[in-house]
């Protein structure tokens, strides 16, 4: 997972600011809407799934993802998935925003509409698989090297590291196919568990971080 997403272990971000307990949902009334309009668009119009979203986000720009605000990255993941379902055309948002400004801008035709052709097996993402897991609780793994491609969910700052599986968690949808709809391949989860130091090094603060990993994404250490 190397895109905009992928934040966690990078630095230049500044502090985490302490969670405020009289914090609202919405801060805005359009974020309201715009994650009811997102919800609505992802199941039922563009036909998407939880992971394809996620993956839409991932492919935002900086600008779209971070500018915009939270609420503002959902809405543009939203019109990446219409656009690519051909729910909507490419430039159709910007030309309606600019022809309710009091522009004579004429608004692109939505072609014939492509939802993709997808069904869940169950309810939720967990899944029974048959075969056992490849790795069992204190054996000492490593996270691949690279991260896979496209909707991958390996954190780029645990790639090549060696850890320690704490917990086999049961098995789930892998995003990394069911984000662009070639199957749900389920596979076991592991909590893992990585030393500080090293991932960040020998002045690194001491601790440790757990990360929860797809089996594909490791190997024996």
């Amino acid at each position: 997972m190397t895109n905009i997403a992928d934040m966690s272990g990078t630095s230049g971000w500044g502090p985490v600011s302490p969670p405020d307990p009289d914090e609202r949902p919405f801060a805005e009334p359009w974020e309201r809407r715009a994650f009811a309009m997102t919800a609505f668009t992802m199941g039922r119009i563009s036909g998407q799934n939880l992971d394809a979203f996620r993956y839409a986000l991932a492919r935002l720009d900086r600008s779209a993802y971070l500018d915009d605000g939270y609420y503002g990255r959902w809405l543009n993941a939203a019109e990446l998935m219409l656009i690519e379902s051909a729910i909507l055309a490419p430039g159709a948002v910007d030309a309606r925003a600019r022809r309710n400004a009091g522009e004579d801008v004429v608004e692109p035709p939505a072609p014939e509409p492509a939802r993709p052709d997808y069904a869940a097996t169950a309810p939720g993402s967990l899944r029974r698989i048959d075969t056992p897991p490849a790795f069992v609780e204190g054996e000492r793994v490593r996270a691949l090297a690279v991260p896979p491609p496209g909707a991958g969910k390996l954190p780029g700052y645990v790639a090549g590291h060696p850890g320690v599986v704490d917990l086999v968690q049961p098995a789930h949808v892998l995003p990394d196919t069911h984000a662009v709809f070639r199957g749900e391949n389920p596979q076991y989860v592991y909590t893992v568990r990585f030393a500080s130091r090293e991932l960040w090094g020998a002045a690194s603060e001491e601790f440790s971080v757990t990360v929860e990993l797809f089996e594909s994404y490791l190997e024996k250490a």
